[in-house]
């Protein structure tokens, strides 16, 4: 058996800010934005937490699979925006959404973090431990960024997605995940710092800190990296992908992935322009955004990919 996504759902907030909103406050402008990144708009909070992003998302992912919550047995949330440090955001998505039967942990892997969940899920379900699992990615970045730091703040957004996963004759081909922890000071925020009875004074929370040229060039040849490798590992020709299903960091990263890749930009499907980075939501956001549009099909070969703080990445080839 494997896992198979049998209910796609996703939720961001309604309050946009375009490029423009930004220039009201940052030096920049919308075409600086819009070369640099493809981005035109992202969504941000101002009132739903990460929690409340995520367990929106699961109602609509478990209404699509067509099952009642108590159906679920296990909930992973990937998140690096929580909106406490303990309890975790998936015993707050299994009490919201009432799936009483679960068993509920988050995971924090940064934008790679989908995947994360879905490599999990399926070693649970290939195992026999599980059969109904709710993966889900749901990010509230708005709250870590420093909005006086136009090379961070201009790319990311808010939102979640989640996905009903199964036990299935069909489904997931193969997972695999990697990170290189020596590379974890290019991308990261702080948690609260070291104060205490002992070292005196008041913990403080910090800002997200990205060396974005580095983080660029990390990605530009790992997704590439891991499709080809997730590819040749099962056998599977390139052509008979119909999606390539990758993080939503800039469209320059999608723009290069498909030059190396040599496929089209027409396989790589686009929605960071109206979303931004949304992390470990991206990828659910846009599968759910696909199926809404009719561009998935039973049958259909999907390549997904994510690359992340940590430094963290994913591939999963799964069949529709």
């Amino acid at each position: 058996m494997t896992a198979k996504i049998i209910g796609i759902g996703a939720y961001a907030p309604e309050h946009i800010v375009t490029n423009r909103d930004l220039m009201e406050f940052l030096d920049t402008d919308d075409a600086w934005i819009r070369e640099r990144t493809g981005i035109c708009e992202r969504r941000i909070s101002t009132q739903e937490g990460t929690s409340a992003l995520a367990a929106e998302a699961a109602r609509r992912a478990v209404k699509d699979a067509g099952i009642r919550p108590e159906e679920i047995e296990i909930i992973i949330v990937a998140t690096s925006s929580a909106d406490r440090s303990f309890p975790s955001a998936a015993t707050d998505v299994q009490g919201a959404i009432g799936a009483d039967n679960a068993v509920a942990f988050d995971i924090t892997a940064a934008c790679s973090g989908f995947i994360y969940g879905l490599h999990i899920m399926q070693g649970f379900i290939q195992s026999g431990i599980y059969k109904t699992g709710l993966i889900i990615g749901a990010e509230t970045l708005s709250k870590v960024l420093d909005w006086t730091d136009r090379s961070s703040c201009i790319l990311f957004g808010d939102g979640a997605g989640a996905a009903v996963v199964q036990a299935a004759e069909t489904g997931v081909i193969k997972t695999l995940v990697g990170s290189d922890g020596r590379k974890g000071d290019v991308l990261y925020c702080q948690a609260r710092s070291l104060k205490n009875c002992i070292t005196g004074g008041k913990p403080e929370l910090g800002f997200m800190q990205m060396d974005g040229q580095e983080v660029f060039k990390f990605a530009v040849k790992k997704v590439p990296e891991i499709v080809t490798q997730i590819l040749e590992e099962t056998n599977t020709p390139g052509e008979e992908v119909q999606h390539y299903v990758l993080h939503q960091a800039n469209t320059r990263i999608l723009e290069s992935a498909s030059r190396r890749l040599k496929v089209p930009m027409e396989k790589i499907p686009v929605n960071i322009d109206r979303y931004g980075n949304t992390s470990a939501a991206s990828i659910p956001i846009l599968l759910e955004e696909m199926k809404r549009d009719g561009r998935l099909k039973p049958g259909d070969k999907l390549v997904m990919a994510g690359f992340g703080a940590g430094l963290t990445w994913g591939a999963a080839l799964l069949t529709w």
